[in-house]
């Protein structure tokens, strides 16, 4: 077991694994994942972290300790999507989201202990503005554009669950409302979305435009307790 820190070569560290575990939270998975996926490893993820969508959505039990039976559980294929080369195991958000997770970042590195609140204060104020996104090519004016890796259940203005993780599909989702009842939807296996911020898997990012998102069917080699 290895305790990463600042400046850690991950790449180096897993060079002679066989398996590879994290324990951590739904923004710590995906560069490890990516390990697993170009050695073609076994992984296991631990729950760790505050929310593990990914967690929750693979059917892992929420306790840490419960989850360690994977090491000696059983194999599924999950998918991955990336953004670029970027891996995600859940979702890429670009417009409001985005924002607000950017902002709380600069805010938190400066320590400032009202980070989320004053980033959902000027957010609200700027509801009314809505981002220029190019989807595939085509103007679209939006408060949130969501590329998830598999579907989800979508309520209001909240996230909801997969029931799945090997569809091998892309759902993109676009909220023209502050509080939309409904979501336009399309599904592919792959898109390109014209807008440097994002967040990906809730950790802010920045990508040079355009940025081509793809699925890759069962690149993941999930371990899952056996029950």
């Amino acid at each position: 077991m290895h305790v990463l820190a600042p400046g850690d070569d991950t790449a180096e560290l897993v060079r002679e694994a066989d398996t590879l575990g994290v324990a951590g939270g739904d923004g710590s998975l995906g560069s490890l994942a990516a390990l697993a996926v170009a050695r073609d490893l076994p992984f296991v993820c631990i729950p760790f972290g505050t929310r593990n969508h990914f967690a929750r959505d693979a059917g892992l039990p929420p306790d840490p300790l419960e989850a360690l039976a994977a090491f000696d559980g059983t194999e599924r294929r999950v998918d991955i999507g990336r953004a670029g080369e970027r891996v995600f195991l859940n979702n890429v958000s670009l417009g409001l989201y985005a924002e607000l997770v950017h902002r709380r970042e600069r805010r938190r590195r400066r320590r400032d202990l009202f980070a989320t609140t004053r980033a959902l204060i000027k957010l609200a104020a700027d509801r009314g503005r809505t981002a220029g996104f190019v989807v595939d090519g085509e103007p679209v004016h939006a408060h949130v554009v969501l590329v998830a890796n598999n579907a989800y259940d979508l309520d209001v203005f909240d996230i909801g669950e997969r029931r799945r993780l090997d569809e091998g599909r892309l759902h993109v989702y676009v909220a023209h409302g502050w509080r939309p009842r409904t979501w336009e939807e399309r599904s592919c296996t792959q898109v390109t979305i014209e807008h440097p911020q994002a967040a990906v898997d809730g950790e802010p990012a920045r990508f040079d435009a355009p940025v081509e998102f793809r699925v890759e069917p069962g690149a993941l080699r999930l371990l899952v307790p056996a029950a």
